[in-house]
């Protein structure tokens, strides 16, 4: 009952989501923003395998080519026209995202001689390398929805335009054409964003698709030399919430025998743990609506449903590990927090807390986020 409850949340959230934004009206002038639209995708997929309903399928495709036709491209504000990678329009539309793929932020990107300035930056374009992480995996997951290989090639001609802009570091924020940076400092998980990422996208390719494509191995190569040694314990509950998602990713990887290194596996729970830790003692969530942000709760929310698949895929792959391996206990620890993602959905559920402005002034992506909590699983399984 709480399922198909969940799942009729799901379904008007992401039916107003798409109408908004013109997804599926004509009349609206699309607004499209990466990190929202690939969470949509993974809900709209999701909506489809529960229901068999082809039209949610069709918003995915939608979405899809909307996102590399308007995120793929130069701003109508600016001078430069086309496609970003600056191919020809025929070209552009074979490999749309080999020049990466905009924000989608309202003001224009900050030119190379313009003063920084922190607040506005914020509110300009330009392109996050973890919000194209998150593209990959969308077209990554359709891919294996669809049985389609070109989104998953597209995922990997994402990877690799990323990858070659960032000089083998992860700049947080470059430019629009990805010729220079505009937030040349490397963002704490971005590293584990790629190689995660970077590494299921490579098992797709293999699996579906014989890898008769480009390959990810030097690209894997690099990022992993930067994840060495990193300590990923932290603060923001978004990111905790994106450590326990890798973690459950990375186990899945194992389990397929596409990801050797169960020292990553360890260290992503040990961090995992820690940071909850720290984060319940500040006691955030006992603070009023005005003070939170939703979206980012609810990121550690949709990380905290991943624990709950991470211990059912250790009882039904009980041969993984050895039984005294430390995953079990760290495990253990983390499931102490597992109703702690229901109450946050139950706290955002509540029409009185998302009348504060923290809810409505970024409706989309706090709505798209609760979709993806409600029903998580197209997102979290490979």
């Amino acid at each position: 009952m709480k399922q198909q409850a969940n799942i009729s949340i799901v379904k008007g959230i992401m039916t107003e989501f798409s109408d908004s934004t013109g997804l599926s009206t004509v009349e609206t002038s699309p607004r499209r923003y990466l990190w929202t639209d690939a969470f949509a995708v993974c809900n709209f997929l999701e909506l489809y395998q529960r229901t068999g309903d082809e039209s949610w399928q069709n918003l995915v495709l939608r979405l899809v080519d909307q996102v590399h036709y308007i995120l793929g491209r130069h701003r109508e504000d600016d001078p430069r026209t086309g496609w970003i990678s600056g191919h020809t329009e025929e070209q552009g539309r074979k490999h749309p995202t080999t020049g990466g793929l905009r924000i989608g932020k309202q003001m224009n990107e900050r030119k190379p001689d313009d003063p920084y300035d922190d607040h506005l930056e914020w509110d300009r374009d330009g392109q996050y390398y973890h919000y194209l992480t998150k593209w990959m995996h969308a077209l990554n997951r359709v891919s294996r929805s669809t049985g389609n290989p070109i989104f998953n090639l597209w995922a990997i001609e994402l990877a690799k335009a990323a990858h070659d802009a960032g000089s083998k570091r992860m700049c947080w924020k470059m430019s629009i054409d990805l010729s220079y940076p505009l937030v040349s400092s490397m963002g704490h998980h971005d590293p584990l964003d790629g190689l995660i990422t970077y590494n299921q996208i490579k098992a797709t390719a293999v699996e579906l698709f014989n890898a008769s494509g480009p390959d990810l191995d030097s690209e894997i190569a690099d990022i992993g030399v930067l994840c060495k040694g990193k300590n990923w314990a932290t603060n923001d509950p978004l990111g905790l919430g994106s450590l326990l998602c890798h973690a459950h990713t990375i186990l899945q990887l194992i389990v397929q025998d596409r990801f050797a290194d169960s020292g990553m596996l360890t260290n992503l729970l040990e961090s995992s743990l820690a940071s909850l830790d720290a984060y319940m003692l500040d006691r955030f969530l006992s603070f009023p609506a005005e003070y939170r942000l939703p979206f980012r709760e609810l990121g550690m929310a949709i990380g905290l449903h991943a624990v709950e698949r991470i211990e059912g895929l250790f009882e039904e792959k009980p041969n993984v590990f050895e039984k005294n391996h430390p995953v079990y206990s760290q495990i253990k620890g983390l499931m102490r927090f597992a109703r702690l993602g229901e109450a946050i959905e139950k706290f955002w559920l509540d029409p009185q807390n998302r009348m504060a402005k923290t809810w409505t002034e970024h409706q989309d992506i706090n709505s798209v986020m609760m979709a993806t909590s409600l029903a998580p699983d197209s997102y979290l399984k490979l």
